[in-house]
C-alpha cells in the first residue's frame, strides 16, 4: 500500500467523527490541517499523545492548524475516548478503513515479537489547499505538538 507522501495532493473523503457528524476533507479547505493516525482509542500511547495535542491546541489552533484524530475504532469508543479526555477536536471512527487505507497507513506491524496488521502512528500536515506539506512517521507521543510546532 502507498503511503501519502509530502507534496501528494489528499483524495477527497468524508467519514463519520464520534457523534456521527459527517466530516469532509473539503470542510478544511482554506485551513491547515493535522489528521493523526492512532492505533486505538483509550490505550496508553494514544491518550499521552492525544492528551499531549489536546494540551497545545490553543497554540495549534493560534498559528492556524486544525486537527483531526483517526482509528478504526467504533464510534462509541470515540467518543467514549473524546469525553474521558475532553478532547476539542473530533475523532473519526474510521472502521471501514476508508480514510486509513487514503493515507495508507495500515499494514504489517511487530509488537513484543509479534507480527499483525494495524493502523502505523503517522501524522500528516495538509495545507489550506488540500496538499501534504509534512509527514511523521516517528511520533514522539508525549511531545506530539512540539513536532508540529517547531
Amino acid at each position: 500500500m502507498n503511503t501519502l507522501k509530502v507534496g501528494d495532493k489528499v483524495p477527497t473523503f468524508s467519514a463519520k467523527d464520534q457523534d456521527g457528524n459527517t466530516i469532509n476533507l473539503s470542510d478544511y479547505l482554506g485551513k491547515k490541517l493535522v489528521v493523526f493516525f492512532y492505533p486505538k482509542a483509550n490505550t496508553p500511547g494514544c491518550t499521552v499523545e492525544a492528551c499531549n495535542l489536546r494540551d497545545n491546541y490553543a497554540e495549534l489552533q493560534a498559528q492556524g492548524y486544525e486537527l483531526l484524530g483517526v482509528s478504526a475504532d467504533s464510534q462509541k469508543r470515540q467518543s467514549n475516548f473524546r469525553n474521558k479526555f475532553d478532547f476539542p477536536f473530533p475523532l473519526l471512527a474510521d472502521e471501514d478503513h476508508k480514510v486509513i487505507n487514503i493515507f495508507g497507513v495500515w499494514g504489517l506491524k511487530k509488537f513484543m515479537g509479534r507480527e499483525y496488521d494495524g493502523i502505523h502512528r503517522k501524522t500528516f500536515v495538509i495545507d489550506e489547499k488540500g496538499t501534504i506539506t509534512k509527514v511523521i512517521d516517528k511520533v514522539k507521543t508525549k511531545d506530539h505538538a512540539a513536532q508540529l510546532l517547531d
